[in-house]
């Protein structure tokens, strides 16, 4: 399988207009974040620019898709930061030790791309060898494998996850487990009839732009206060010991 197949059809495109949505997912890594950050599967740059709103001194981006690698460089070039930036047109298997030496990260994000990813354990000891000591993963996967249809098939999809499954491989990579949660509660139903009852295979950006004005500013400040048992998505930080 080529790298660019990988990620063929994955959903990264519409998601980018979901800007609420990854705002929170940032304002849950951001206490933690480091300053020498990667971001792997960066597709078109819609999270990497929320990033750059933060006070790290370098970004390093990894996507694997040749098209959509172009248009995070395109974007990326417009912005106004003057802080170090670096694109790899690779997986990251392949960059990884590259980047230990040259970037030396203290902070690897993977949103939105742990599950397309076939040997998710292989990817995990690979994240764990190129941190610095004290390093932090940072992972966020769509949850609950019941979930599972033909939508993710199709849009690349391995698996989905469990709180404990995602927690269970980042300890057996080494890492320990700073923060671990089931993210956007709300979501499950609407998921459910879509996609498993009535078996869409499309992702909508109309759908996405009113679930992210409309219900993502509720679900983040519930979800602030009381933490769900379950959701659509679970979000984890962890440390390389």
């Amino acid at each position: 399988m080529s790298d660019d197949s990988i990620y063929a059809g994955r959903d990264l495109e519409v998601m980018s207009f979901a800007e609420n949505y990854h705002r929170w997912i940032l304002q849950v890594f951001k206490p933690f974040l480091g300053e020498r950050v990667v971001e792997v599967g960066a597709g078109t740059g819609s999270f990497s620019e929320l990033v750059l709103e933060h006070n790290i001194t370098s970004l390093t981006l990894v996507e694997p898709s040749i098209r959509m690698h172009q248009i995070l460089s395109e974007r990326i070039n417009q912005t106004d930061s003057r802080m170090a930036i670096e694109t790899y047109n690779s997986v990251f298997a392949k960059v990884a030790g590259q980047i230990k030496l040259k970037q030396r990260p203290d902070s690897i994000i993977y949103v939105n791309v742990m599950e397309h990813i076939a040997d998710d354990m292989a990817e995990l000891r690979a994240v764990y060898e190129t941190l610095e000591r004290d390093g932090r993963l940072f992972i966020f996967v769509p949850a609950l494998q019941w979930l599972f249809g033909g939508f993710d098939k199709q849009i690349g999809h391995f698996r989905r996850y469990s709180r404990t499954e995602l927690e269970e491989k980042c300890t057996r990579a080494g890492f320990k487990i700073l923060k671990s949660v089931y993210f956007d509660f709300a979501g499950i139903v609407p998921w459910g009839i879509k996609y498993r009852l009535l078996k869409s295979n499309t992702l909508e950006v109309r759908s996405v732009k009113f679930y992210d004005r409309f219900v993502v500013p509720a679900a983040r400040t519930i979800e602030s206060l009381i933490e769900p048992p379950i959701g659509k998505s679970v979000l984890l930080i962890a440390e390389k010991t």
